[in-house]
């Protein structure tokens, strides 16, 4: 008769146990498992006084086995070598997975894919997977690697590494002829694009306005979509102005897509882009590629 699953001895203790055995050596088992000495021999002891019977004699600088630890021993070394080769198949199997990462499609468009060539020349190995989404997921139960989001610090899981804080600022194509946007007049005579964002509605222009202190004006028109990316991608068009995200603009100011027209102002302080985990320890790959988007977000604000 079987023993039940509720009195089965620790794992540890048997991997102890088995580990020496397969040494025939306390100290090389302790190596083995990259413990003490005393901690291995207070895994056997244990299990010795658990099962109420002795299963090695120690001897000067040498062990041995007892019948019963002999016994103990085939059978347990058997079933913790078929644990290993499995465990090894089944990592083998998710190092070739590719790496998958969620982010909203404005960060996705705007920040993460035009700096991933970098990504590909440091490791061109890595196969990378995009799930580009603006609701949140269960990571776990969708397979999801890392995921890309804004929210406040108080939002944010445990584990998750801020990358960057946000403010925006006024921006437009140089092909429109404008320097700065610091008067009700200059606003009164122009197109304003709108990002409809209900989430977030404090990231609109009716906040931005307001916080730079023309919360009556009303501009010539206004262009509203329900992507981010496509409110900067019609303001490159030249089609009118925007509030660009600094994060998520900075190259565009910076090669001249786009022009800033006024001051940055943090319409939502507290809030900002995290990137979150699935795993506390995750995968090489997952590693590699977690470690990569945090030296690219320290390098943008630092530019």
């Amino acid at each position: 008769m079987s023993v039940p699953l509720s009195r089965l001895v620790s794992l540890d203790q048997l991997r102890g146990f088995v580990a020496a055995g397969r040494r025939m050596s306390i100290t090389e088992a302790a190596r083995d498992l990259c413990l003490s000495q005393s901690a291995v021999s207070r895994q056997i002891n244990a299990l010795e006084e658990m099962l109420g019977t002795a299963l090695l004699v120690r001897k000067y600088r040498a062990i041995a086995f007892t019948p019963e630890g002999e016994r103990l021993f085939r059978v347990a070394d058997s079933a913790l070598q078929q644990i290993q080769d499995v465990l090894a198949t089944l990592g083998s199997a998710r190092e070739g997975m590719p790496v998958t990462i969620t982010a909203s499609i404005g960060v996705t468009t705007l920040w993460l894919l035009p700096r991933l060539v970098g990504f590909q020349r440091q490791y061109p190995t890595v196969d990378v997977r995009f799930s580009t989404n603006n609701k949140l997921l269960d990571m776990r139960a969708e397979n999801i690697d890392l995921a890309i989001r804004y929210c406040s610090a108080s939002g944010a899981p445990e584990g998750a590494r801020q990358l960057f804080s946000e403010s925006v600022v006024p921006v437009a194509h140089p092909s429109l002829g404008l320097v700065r946007l610091e008067s009700a007049e200059a606003i009164e005579a122009q197109v304003l694009i709108e990002f409809d964002d209900a989430i977030h509605p404090w990231l609109g222009w009716s906040s931005f306005l307001d916080a730079a202190g023309f919360g009556q004006v009303r501009p010539k028109a206004v262009l509203r979509f329900n992507q981010y990316d496509q409110v900067i991608q019609a303001a490159v068009a030249g089609q009118g102005i925007a509030l660009g995200r600094i994060p998520l603009v900075q190259s565009m100011l910076a090669d001249g897509r786009l022009i800033g027209l006024g001051r940055e102002i943090d319409l939502s302080p507290g809030y900002g882009y995290w990137l979150i985990r699935a795993e506390a320890s995750p995968r090489k790959d997952v590693q590699c590629l977690a470690e990569w988007i945090e030296s690219e977000a320290s390098g943008s604000q630092g530019s």
